[in-house]
């Protein structure tokens, strides 16, 4: 059971990015000169309007809470990150149920359970791989209540496909034609945790599922 870290090689030499508030900060100085070089010059029969530097003054402010604003919403992410790693990494070694329909595909074997609302007419079940392509589909139980598929893999040509991330979808009527309602799940132990992407992922046997997806969880 291991936690997969974020990607330790270096990152390539870029330049720095430009810090908002210390090119704010040399506007703002700028400003200042010119704005007390004008103050010194202006005409004492015709006096500058104080309306216009004022406004100016105000927007400096605006800008520089909406600087600030920005710098606590990143530590505020930041720190969402750490949390969910340090909450996710509580799925490891678990046993858990998942579902968003999908399961993993290994040594030949993918296993579901699927429920049914009412009997049906027909019941056909779906496969489709990681990227949305049909590859396997077939007759479904058609009573009442929970069953469980067994898929070993191979396509409908017989081919046997590569191991990975597999959803199974229901599609079921009754005898009047109506759609019947049927949900899907699949289970399977945590064996690492994925933090090299933006949010953390559960490694299950070869597939990776969001932590959302996790209906319940055992020892």
């Amino acid at each position: 059971m291991t936690v997969t870290p974020a990607s330790s090689t270096p990152a390539p030499a870029t330049s720095a990015a430009p810090d908002p508030m210390k090119q704010l900060s040399g506007n703002f100085s700028t400003f200042l000169t010119l704005l007390t070089t004008q103050l010194k010059n202006q005409d004492p029969t015709s006096p500058m309007d104080s309306n216009a530097f004022t406004q100016q003054l105000v927007m400096y402010s605006q800008v520089e809470q909406q600087i600030d604003s920005n710098a606590n919403l990143k530590t505020l992410i930041s720190q969402g990150s750490s949390n969910a790693a340090a909450v996710t990494a509580g799925y490891l070694g678990k046993k858990v149920s998942i579902t968003n329909g999908s399961a993993s595909l290994g040594g030949g074997a993918a296993n579901w359970t699927y429920n049914l609302a009412t009997d049906t007419a027909g019941t056909q079940l779906s496969i489709t791989d990681a990227n949305g392509k049909i590859v396997y589909t077939g007759a479904g139980e058609t009573a009442s209540g929970n069953h469980s598929f067994s898929w070993d893999g191979k396509d409908n040509n017989g081919n046997q496909l590569a191991d990975g991330t597999y959803k199974l979808a229901i599609t079921a009527s009754d005898a009047a034609g109506s759609a019947v309602t049927s949900t899907v799940a699949s289970a399977g132990t945590v064996s690492q945790i994925d933090l090299t992407g933006t949010t953390p992922k559960l490694v299950i046997g070869n597939m990776e599922v969001d932590p959302s997806a996790i209906a319940a969880v055992s020892n």
